[in-house]
């Protein structure tokens, strides 16, 4: 079952976050200063779903990865998120990429090694997924149709339900439904070729 979110704290009103996102895109940097400890928990909360993967050999631990992805952000570059969700997907998709670019440097460092697995999974079913797979199924993701991409993403690495995503995509909960099922099933078929869903 996917891991929910956590409520937003009481000091952080969706509102507050809206606003400081608002300071943000207008190209107030000290806004993220503010952002962060508002969604902290959150944040942490993704970092600690990345990070149970396991596939990525990761020596980061929930809280450094979450460090990490602030320096990302922080760089200057401009940040357009319109929403708290948004935000998390964004920052998700950081922290993804980082452990991305750490497990290219360990493989290319050694081939070879102890690595343990990981499934893509939803309840019952589970797209199963080697960690010498893990650049594939970032380059499986990065060819999805966007919408379905971004399902993916906030499901499986943000941890929101289908509530959730379908408000912050504007679309229906049986949209998310159907994309969801499109993309696992065509996860499955790159990553798993010649076996059966």
């Amino acid at each position: 079952m996917a891991e929910r979110l956590p409520p937003v704290p009481p000091s952080a009103t969706q509102g507050e976050v809206t606003r400081i996102l608002a300071s943000l895109r207008a190209g107030d940097q000290a806004a993220l200063d503010r952002l962060f400890p508002l969604v902290y928990d959150e944040l942490r909360s993704v970092a600690r779903r990345q990070l149970r993967r396991g596939a990525y050999g990761a020596t980061l631990q929930a809280t450094g990865l979450v460090h990490e992805v602030y320096l990302k952000l922080a760089d200057g570059s401009a940040l357009d998120a319109e929403s708290r969700g948004h935000f998390l997907g964004i920052a998700a998709r950081a922290m993804r990429q980082l452990l991305i670019d750490q497990a290219r440097s360990r493989l290319a460092k050694k081939r070879s090694g102890a690595w343990q697995r990981t499934t893509l999974s939803d309840g019952d079913d589970a797209v199963d997924v080697a960690p010498d797979d893990v650049i594939a199924l970032t380059d499986a993701l990065d060819e999805l149709e966007p919408r379905q991409r971004q399902v993916v993403e906030y499901r499986f690495f943000v941890g929101m339900d289908e509530r959730e995503i379908a408000a912050l995509l504007g679309v229906t909960e049986r949209t998310v439904r159907r994309d969801w099922v499109k993309a696992r099933a065509w996860l499955f078929r790159s990553l798993a070729p010649g076996q059966e869903a």
